[in-house]
């Protein structure tokens, strides 16, 4: 059973993918640290949504460029509307509680090659088992169960290093920004 904690944690993952298995490799502790949604807004160079995470204990803030159909399903829940047949994540969450099993949490795991993976963490009859996931599916999975979302440490490292391929803006100007949006600047999706 995963147990709730800080903000900022361990977590013991077995191997990677791609690694070798289980018994041949050590565990390695990851740091998650623990993020809220705190809105959707479009990317006035790109025209595509953006989902803002925001660290619970400080101001770092993580875009995550995500399409409209999943920023959508995310928006809706914000939102709380009620669609008059499920949606697909409404119907995950449909399947998983008549399976009983619970969601723990979701990681955004990691960025490579300028995409985000991610992990939804559930449990079933004492089994705890990781799903490979889109982020932008897991956040809408996210709302829709109630459960903590976490960004792993090296994730918000890397994504600081990332380049932006936008010459006019450096990452981290583009990281200033997003920090000091307020919530007039998030328009009607804010958390």
């Amino acid at each position: 059973m995963l147990v709730e904690g800080p903000a900022s944690r361990p977590s013991i993952r077995a191997g990677t993918p791609g690694a070798p298995s289980l018994h041949r490799q050590a565990f390695e502790v990851l740091m998650e640290v623990e993020m809220k949604i705190r809105g959707l807004m479009m990317d006035p160079v790109s025209n595509m949504p953006i989902v803002l995470l925001k660290d619970v204990g400080s101001d770092t803030v993580l875009p995550i460029w995500v399409g409209v159909y999943e920023a959508n399903a995310i928006a809706l829940e914000i939102e709380k509307v009620n669609t008059p047949r499920p949606m697909t994540h409404d119907l995950i969450k449909n399947v998983l509680t008549g399976l009983d099993a619970m969601v723990h949490k979701i990681v955004v795991t990691e960025l490579k090659d300028d995409t985000f993976y991610a992990v939804i963490w559930l449990e079933r009859e004492g089994h705890v088992v990781s799903i490979d996931s889109r982020p932008s599916d897991a956040l809408a999975l996210a709302l829709r169960v109630d459960c903590p979302i976490f960004v792993e440490d090296e994730v918000l490292k890397n994504s600081k290093q990332a380049a932006n391929p936008v010459p006019a803006v450096t990452s981290e100007e583009l990281r200033k920004w997003l920090e000091d949006l307020g919530d007039d600047d998030l328009g009607k999706y804010k958390m």
